[in-house]
């Protein structure tokens, strides 16, 4: 079977086409085109090895074309081990082209050890050129008079970048003032001494180093409001009296609970020796009946006893009568 010459041109038109696709997505001629035109020179094995090592390699030439007209010399062995280790190297080498236009001293390590510790770079980089105002929220404390103020603050933050790893972040600044703030109302004497001199808020805290540890430097703070609140001295003084005012109530009633107990307890005395005399007042029957027996009480003398205690009886009832009625005149 003998195969005609137009289809013969079919199927190896087809094959080349084939193995130039397959070769094209091997190795990226293009883009390697693209970089010599540049100036950046990589060798197409290096592109190749780029793809068996897993990396796009347009993820690294573009950046390295980018850096290469910026006049910021970089190797792709140090794009590339960023890009292995998961960083995001376009960002990093933004990042540089941003420091170097602004004269800022960052080397490409301290770009890729702030990318691979999860700060963006290039707004740190933004950030130094362009400081950043910070609002903090508002602030409450109390001057020595009671007076409550309450004051928000504007802070001017540059981003320190030999900082940016291991730096504390804007909610540190923010406390920090705060924690200022508080500290430089509470020892003034009067709410009128703020109200008067808000500068002096600013002077104090800007003074006390808050930067320190922090991923940023601080430029400026400045008062953006000061208002007066509550009188939270007069309020806590009148708190503390209602509270004692409980305590003497509180002790007040116990003294009363403990008279009543006292006074219970007399009562229950009294009744005691009136049990006594009862007991005592039954022994002069059995005492008597005694004597009578032994002699040394005869009937006379018990019926003469009789008759005494009868008259008594009689002119006590009678006593009684009289007292009852009016007097005559």
């Amino acid at each position: 079977m003998t195969i005609e010459p137009g289809l013969y041109l079919v199927l190896l038109a087809a094959i080349i086409i084939i193995v130039l696709s397959i070769l094209l997505s091997v190795v990226p001629v293009m883009l390697w085109i693209s970089a010599l035109a540049s100036g950046v020179r990589i060798s197409i094995i290096t592109l190749i090895a780029m793809r068996l090592r897993r990396v796009t390699p347009s993820r690294i030439v573009n950046p390295m074309i980018k850096a290469t007209k910026a006049g910021i010399d970089l190797s792709v062995n140090q794009l590339e081990s960023h890009y292995l280790a998961g960083g995001n190297v376009d960002r990093v080498v933004n990042a540089l082209i941003a420091a170097h236009r602004a004269k800022i001293h960052l080397e490409f390590e301290r770009a890729a050890a702030i990318d691979l510790a999860g700060r963006d770079v290039l707004l740190a980089v933004q950030m130094s050129v362009n400081p950043r105002v910070i609002e903090t929220p508002n602030v409450s404390a109390v001057a020595k008079n009671g007076i409550e103020v309450k004051v928000i603050a504007r802070v001017t933050v540059r981003a320190n970048i030999d900082r940016l790893v291991g730096g504390a972040g804007e909610e540190t600044i923010i406390a920090r003032v705060g924690e200022g703030i508080v500290t430089t109302v509470g020892s003034s004497e009067s709410h009128k001494d703020v109200l008067e001199n808000p500068d002096m808020i600013s002077r104090t805290v800007l003074g006390k180093g808050l930067d320190a540890g922090t991923a940023f430097e601080i430029l400026s703070i400045d008062i953006a409001d000061v208002d007066v609140g509550k009188n939270i001295g007069a309020h806590l003084q009148t708190e503390q009296a209602e509270a004692d005012k409980r305590i003497a109530q509180a002790k007040a009633e116990e003294r009363r609970a403990m008279a009543v107990a006292a006074e219970q307890e007399m009562k229950a005395r009294v009744v005691e020796m009136r049990a006594k005399v009862v007991e005592s007042e039954s022994q002069v029957p059995l005492a008597m009946a005694e004597a009578l027996r032994n002699g040394q009480l005869g009937v006379m003398d018990y019926m003469n006893l009789k008759n005494i205690e009868s008259d008594t009886q009689m002119r006590s009832s009678l006593g009684k009568i009289n007292d009852g009625k009016p007097e005559k005149e």
